[in-house]
């Protein structure tokens, strides 16, 4: 066993999950209270990590490399796949040039300021790709590599922000109730994208092999570092700011803006700035990697630099041209993103598992629950969904 690999191959998954939208979390969350925001991320992280140890379920009957092409087809044949491949796509590309246009304006105007010229704003946005591609082209060493330097300068930015905040915490503020109960269902999908990173789980499998021990460990050690960050982070910001002020700062500049204000401190602003940023490049780091395997898998283009090359640019072409020339188009394709992630994460593991234990394998790795705990992941994935829908016919409040 590489306990080394099994770190890093934690962070990977850690990290991918932290996203700079946690930053956002005690606003988009306000409205239901400490109390009841962390129960529900306590579920949802629950399930999360379930539906992640039924993919490595699947994984110990299937070669090492596959992606989630080539186990939908196993399982569930051509229509799954096509199901798959889709969802996979649909998802990653968007994540991708949402992060290239977030990360790319981010290089651009730290360049520039280093360098003392003005660099046009696609500049920002290819130095970006290119340094994630590079890593990720070269292998998920090299990616667990970077990732774990991102994440400790993530962690210390998180500690300083999160020593900026703790004294100034009040009791009174987290003890609040939610204002609607309706909200707490309204929160379902914010909080569930919030915990996403099945798409890289196929990447780790083949960076650790088929040690179904360490993989296990692996899911619920990177799963569960999300979970502590979070919920630090929103008793940090919960607990500084009263209910009714984090639910009139309707932007993340608002609410670092009224955090900054309440404390008299600019640092602030800094802190969290350095922790959006790493947060960013360390999902599109894992994000990034999963698309990659995945597309190698599909066109069967692994091993040999040149088609590495060509993997890497099916891989970083399409997002990088959207994030440049139609970024509404792609970031628009986010509100959809919990539609993808639900068939991802939810409904295509426990439809293999299904049809896989019905081929009564003997001596392997069985997740607990029984055809009990798969039905009620799957209600709650269909409860995802339309909580999703409704929000877009804007039936019910949108908190993402």
């Amino acid at each position: 066993m590489n306990k080394n690999k099994i770190f890093g191959s934690m962070l990977i998954i850690a990290g991918t999950t932290i996203g700079a939208g946690m930053l956002a979390l005690p606003m988009v969350s306000a409205g239901l209270g400490f109390g009841t925001a962390a129960l529900v991320m306590i579920v949802i992280w629950g399930l999360m990590t379930y539906t992640a140890l039924l993919m490595i379920e699947i994984h110990q009957h299937a070669p090492v490399d596959a992606t989630l092409h080539t186990l939908a087809y196993k399982h569930l044949g051509r229509k799954g796949q096509i199901i798959a491949s889709f969802s996979m796509m649909f998802l990653f590309y968007a994540l991708c040039a949402a992060y290239i246009a977030g990360g790319g304006g981010q290089v651009q105007e730290k360049l520039s300021g280093l360098l003392n010229i003005e660099l046009p704003a696609y500049a920002g946005a290819i130095i970006f790709t290119i340094i994630i591609a590079s890593a990720v082209s070269i292998g998920t060493k090299s990616v667990d590599i970077l990732n774990r330097g991102l994440f400790f300068i993530k962690m210390i930015a998180l500690i300083v922000m999160l020593a900026f905040l703790f004294p100034y915490a009040s009791m009174e503020n987290l003890v609040q109730m939610p204002v609607e109960q309706g909200l707490i269902i309204a929160a379902l999908p914010v909080v569930f994208t919030s915990f996403g990173f099945h798409g890289s789980i196929p990447s780790i499998v083949k960076y650790m092999g088929k040690d179904t021990k360490a993989l296990r460990n692996i899911m619920i050690v990177g799963s569960s570092l999300p979970l502590i960050i979070y919920l630090l982070w929103q008793i940090a910001s919960q607990g500084v700011l009263s209910q009714d002020v984090l639910m009139q700062s309707h932007s993340l500049n608002a609410f670092i803006g009224s955090l900054s204000s309440f404390l008299h401190n600019s640092q602030l602003s800094s802190a969290v700035s350095i922790f959006a940023n790493l947060a960013l490049a360390t999902s599109f780091l894992g994000v990034s990697l999963g698309l990659f395997d995945f597309i190698a898998d599909v066109t069967h283009k692994e091993g040999a630099n040149v088609k590495k090359i060509q993997t890497g640019l099916i891989t970083f072409l399409p997002p990088l041209a959207f994030a440049l020339f139609y970024p509404q188009g792609f970031i628009m394709a986010l509100g959809y993103a919990a539609f993808a992630l639900v068939v991802l994460a939810i409904f295509l593991p426990v439809a293999m598992v299904k049809v896989q234990r019905k081929e009564n394998i003997q001596d392997s790795y069985k997740v607990a629950g029984g055809s009990f705990a798969l039905n009620i992941v799957l209600a709650i994935g269909i409860l995802i969904i339309i909580v999703q829908t409704l929000q877009i016919l804007k039936l019910i409040p949108s908190l993402g």
